[in-house]
């Protein structure tokens, strides 16, 4: 996570400045997670490389996201612009099966997803400007999309 960074409730709310990674990568077909935001400001939620520089907001290389002004960005490049206003208590899912990372609000699929993802990535979320983002990664609020489920920790039998 970036220096400036909080993590709060077990890691599941951050706040502060800057950027978490989550510690497991995404490796199934179908993984999904959550936030919710708790307070306004500026935020960022998709899925990054370990590239990804945590420390600066927002988040630009190595990492593909919607952000709190609707814009949908990969690798650095806006690809299109979500026009729904992001407020207070609303809940943001993240869907991605290694070939299109998909975003929803309150359970309603937005309209600009991001394909060719082709690296190991993990869920970020990044904050700024008194921003505070819960993350659920399992019990989530909101259904998941068909065939999604929560993130599974790779385990190795060796």
């Amino acid at each position: 996570m970036g220096s400036d960074v909080v993590l709060l409730k077990n890691g599941t709310r951050i706040c502060g400045t800057g950027a978490a990674l989550a510690t497991a990568p995404i490796v199934q077909s179908k993984a999904y997670f959550q936030i919710n935001i708790q307070q306004s400001g500026v935020w960022g939620v998709g899925v990054a490389n370990r590239k990804a520089n945590l420390s600066k907001v927002p988040v630009i290389d190595r990492a593909w996201l919607l952000r709190n002004d609707g814009k949908v960005v990969a690798n650095g490049e806006e690809i299109g612009h979500i026009s729904i206003p992001f407020e207070e208590g609303d809940s943001i899912g993240v869907a991605f099966d290694h070939v299109e990372l998909k975003f929803y609000k309150g359970g309603e699929l937005l309209p600009v997803s991001i394909t060719n993802v082709r690296e190991q990535v993990f869920p970020i979320i990044y904050v700024d400007d008194s921003a505070i983002i819960d993350v659920k990664f399992s019990s989530f609020s909101l259904i998941p999309p068909p065939g999604y489920q929560e993130i599974m920790i790779e385990q190795t039998l060796l």
